[in-house]
């Protein structure tokens, strides 16, 4: 990648800016997520925290982080976000505070807020082009209650709302294709697993002005029923079975930063976790695996035959 300070491992940060001994679970995927995004932003960052898991990081009236951090209700980060930018553009305009003392206004909300109850203020605050990062942290499921179904629960997953003698029917809603298709600033998927391919993209998002999306997937222990020493291995085989594609758009065009060959069987990143265990016990349920894997072919298929008309084959 060019014009990146992120080039190798031995690159990354090295003294993490997130206080350690939070509420939060062993093993967060999210958190994992968050650590890191925190690292590449740097202590000049005020985060607006959507009610969700990511709440356990504060236990009043302290919090893990260097810098400010405001809560909201579920619905509400990204108005926060605006109260919050708002009022730093005023103080800039009227030589308060100096370009120096600006902060980065970062959303920082699970999957129940970005793909559901918090869609239409983020959907307003596009439409303003706020200047703002939204991350992400997608456990797929209302985590923070019970792992409920939530639009970001995939196919065939065994959540506290759908238990194992349906589970989820519906499929993941594509809360990444929705946000380019308000033409943002920018838009990417990152996991922690991946921390590379994490810190550049927030090296680029960092450098833009206006609504950028950042949607980090969360392996979580406690909601998908793994141990937490697996979280980064579970992580990484979401990108290697091509079920979590890594990619990101801006000014209208969409690039992959990990296409995943060869592509593993997404089965190999389902046995994994027990949200998936009916699938396999007391028998192999041939039907949803066979569905499973055609939407993730059906998708890098698509993606190669774009690839192809753009160059003429």
């Amino acid at each position: 990648m060019n014009d990146t300070t992120f080039n190798r491992a031995r690159d990354l940060p090295t003294a993490h800016l997130l206080g350690a001994g939070t509420a939060m679970c062993a093993g967060c995927g999210g958190l994992g997520a968050v650590r890191e995004v925190y690292d590449v932003l740097g202590e000049d960052t005020v985060f607006v925290n959507a009610a969700g898991c990511m709440t356990m990081l504060s236990v009043y009236p302290f919090t893990p982080f260097r810098g400010s951090w405001l809560y909201t209700a579920m619905a509400s980060a990204p108005a926060g976000a605006q109260g919050v930018r708002d009022a730093l553009d005023i103080r800039l305009a009227k030589g308060e505070i100096s370009k120096d003392e600006d902060l980065q206004v970062v959303v920082l909300t699970g999957d129940g807020s970005a793909y559901g109850m918090g869609l239409s203020a983020t959907s307003a605050a596009i439409d303003r082009g706020l200047d703002f990062i939204y991350l992400c942290y997608d456990n797929e499921g209302y985590g923070n209650t019970g792992q409920q179904t939530s639009a970001g629960s995939p196919h065939g997953a065994r959540t506290a709302t759908d238990p194992a003698s349906s589970a989820v029917a519906g499929y993941k809603k594509d809360l990444f294709s929705i946000w380019a298709a308000n033409k943002p600033t920018y838009v990417a998927t990152v996991v922690a697993s991946e921390p590379l391919d994490l810190a550049r993209k927030i090296e680029e998002a960092r450098a833009l002005e206006g609504p950028r999306m950042i949607i980090a997937l969360a392996p979580c222990p406690t909601g998908w029923g793994f141990e937490p020493s697996q979280s980064a291995e579970i992580g990484r085989l979401a990108v290697k079975t091509g079920i979590w594609p890594l990619k990101k758009w801006q000014n209208g065009k969409l690039v992959h930063t990990r296409v995943p060959h060869p592509r593993l069987p997404v089965e190999d990143y389902l046995k994994t976790q027990r949200r998936f265990a009916h699938l396999f016990e007391p028998r192999r349920d041939e039907v949803q695996l066979a569905e499973i894997q055609a939407s993730v072919d059906d998708y890098w298929r698509e993606i190669e035959e774009a690839k192809s008309s753009s160059r003429g084959d």
